[in-house]
């Protein structure tokens, strides 16, 4: 193993400098609003604030489930935040997710609007209100949950871990590279065992388990994320590429995947959706034909 630049820590950590990286201007050690920036409002009961990245994707995909079952409920305006930018910095969004962290959801269906924030929150929110994709048996449901929460304390791992490390840090470290390589592919070996007996994670059925999983997961099963699939010879991991490939095939999520999507095939991205309609005509490659 190479061996970096020696570092020794200061006694108190200074924020003196900007921390390089594709994240850096956006990365601060503090809480709270940056600007005064109040968040639009559309007609749906609905109001998602969100950007297409495997934590976007899981919302959006949940969104086009319900309305896939025929709940009119679930009818949503979808915002785009561009945290590249720092919209999720803005005062108004700030309001909704005081963590400064896409997704996040309005929920003005009642006489007083619910903030909910946190991606596994608002799966559970949304399962719980239409009785949806959640089992109501004990025994299903624990399991339904145990994998979402899996999920939520497993892929900082993937994505802030090796993801950062193998793709987006200003230096290439070995020791991190391996370190997060390795817990990245231990995390494909549970879910591979795991679907070895089971069609979906919760069990027969599909659930908000296999929504909070796959834009990750399946993602990177698919070389879909950081160009790593080689590198991490995800190919081995034969029973989460059959999963993988059942849920792509689904109509909600194909729908749900390409909300607020603002990179790949510009047919793949529709960078707000305020109606079902915007599917047909209003992804990028259609507003850029001018059709």
């Amino acid at each position: 193993m190479s061996d970096p630049a020696e570092y020794t820590p200061p006694k108190v950590w200074t924020w003196n400098k900007a921390s390089g990286g594709r994240f850096a201007n956006i990365n601060r050690p503090i809480a709270g609003p940056t600007h005064d920036k109040e968040l639009p409002v559309g007609k749906h009961p609905m109001q998602l604030y969100s950007l297409g990245t495997p934590n976007g994707q899981k919302v959006t995909i949940m969104l086009e489930e319900l309305l896939a079952l025929g709940h009119a409920g679930a009818e949503y305006d979808a915002w785009l935040i561009k945290i590249g930018d720092g919209d999720q910095f803005g005062s108004g969004f700030v309001a909704i997710n005081p963590n400064s962290k896409i997704p996040a959801l309005l929920d003005r269906s009642g006489p007083k609007p619910i903030r909910v924030f946190e991606s596994g929150a608002i799966l559970m929110h949304l399962a719980e209100k239409f009785g949806a994709f959640l089992p109501k048996d004990p025994a299903p449901r624990a399991e339904c949950l145990s994998w979402l929460f899996w999920q939520m304390g497993s892929a900082p791992y993937l994505g802030g871990g090796f993801g950062h490390f193998y793709a987006y840090a200003p230096t290439k470290i070995e020791y991190a590279i391996d370190r997060f390589a390795m817990e990245t592919k231990r995390q494909l070996d549970v879910l591979d065992r795991r679907l070895a007996e089971s069609r979906f994670l919760g069990g027969d059925d599909y659930t908000i388990a296999d929504m909070a999983v796959w834009p990750w997961y399946g993602g990177l099963a698919k070389g879909l994320l950081y160009g790593s699939a080689e590198f991490l010879s995800v190919q081995e991991y034969k029973n989460v590429q059959r999963w993988a490939d059942e849920v792509a095939k689904r109509p909600g999520v194909k729908r749900g995947r390409i909300v607020n999507r603002l990179q790949g095939d510009p047919a793949a991205q529709l960078h707000e959706r305020h109606d079902a309609s915007d599917f047909d005509l209003r992804t990028q490659d259609k507003l850029q034909a001018g059709t």
